[in-house]
């Protein structure tokens, strides 16, 4: 039967069938509808095949699981996915899983400080905020250069020269970020492993940004983050005391995890 005549009760059970191996990636179903913000019982009838969205419920779960409206046509394992580059063809199979793959539980949404010695001045250090959310199956970081530091650059200081952005990829014992400022004018490589503390709330690892050899300045630095939950009070404080830093006005817990007086390996 070609894909015209298909049936309504056909192209609900395609769906339903895709809807399935979609939601297979969460572990809860519960919160997976919650996310989609559709009630769990009309949830449950799409993925039995008994019912069918309205078209904006449609939509609203193609652009979640970053799929398109073939969902109603084809399995899910056959859709062209060539207009992703990690999730392509060419990569699905190497990048795909990595981007797919960050739980919750290895590194939760939400708001990080983070700690770093500065590239510009290796007698200053850097603190940060960022935050990382989910869309879909995806991770993505997204920040604020401090200001002094594009200063010192020569470089604008208003917010849209300033923020970057980037996706995360699950490594074996960790996880890696990706981050970009805006036009992709530079970009670094993150990893971090998570370290154990009272809150189970750190990670420690490292930054690499993609700028040539210099004599004067380092590449390549240790890094913390620190993951600050929902407390709008916790955020909002440690949003206030960002930039740049001595080493003794760094907190001490990542004085300590930062190691400043070994070298970095």
């Amino acid at each position: 039967m070609s894909k015209s005549t298909r049936s309504p009760a056909e192209l609900r059970n395609m769906f339903g069938a895709n809807l399935r191996t979609l939601s297979k990636r969460y572990p809860s179903i519960s919160e997976l509808s919650r996310q989609l913000g559709i009630n769990r019982t009309q949830f449950n009838r799409y993925l039995s095949g008994e019912s069918f969205p309205r078209p904006d419920v449609l939509d609203r779960i193609c652009a979640f699981f970053d799929v398109d409206a073939r969902i109603l046509l084809d399995p899910v394992a056959n859709l062209d996915t060539s207009g992703s580059v990690l999730n392509g063809p060419v990569l699905k199979e190497f990048t795909g899983p990595g981007v797919n793959g960050v739980s919750d539980q290895i590194f939760p949404s939400g708001f990080y400080r983070f700690s770093r010695r500065s590239f510009i001045n290796e007698n200053q250090f850097i603190v940060g905020l960022v935050h990382v959310f989910r869309q879909g199956d995806h991770v993505y970081v997204r920040g604020y250069e401090a200001r002094e530091a594009m200063r010192q650059q020569g470089l604008p200081i208003d917010a849209k020269a300033r923020e970057f952005r980037g996706y995360a990829i699950r490594q074996e014992d960790g996880v890696a970020l990706m981050i970009s400022r805006r036009k992709a004018m530079t970009s670094s490589f993150n990893y971090l492993a998570r370290v154990a503390s009272f809150e189970n709330n750190y990670w420690v690892g490292y930054v690499a940004r993609s700028v040539r050899e210099s004599t004067t300045g380092n590449r390549v630095t240790r890094m913390v983050y620190e993951h600050l939950g929902g407390t709008w009070g916790d955020i909002l404080g440690a949003a206030r005391h960002t930039g740049f830093k001595t080493e003794d006005e760094l907190l001490p817990f990542h004085r300590r995890l930062l190691q400043s007086s070994d070298p970095f390996r």
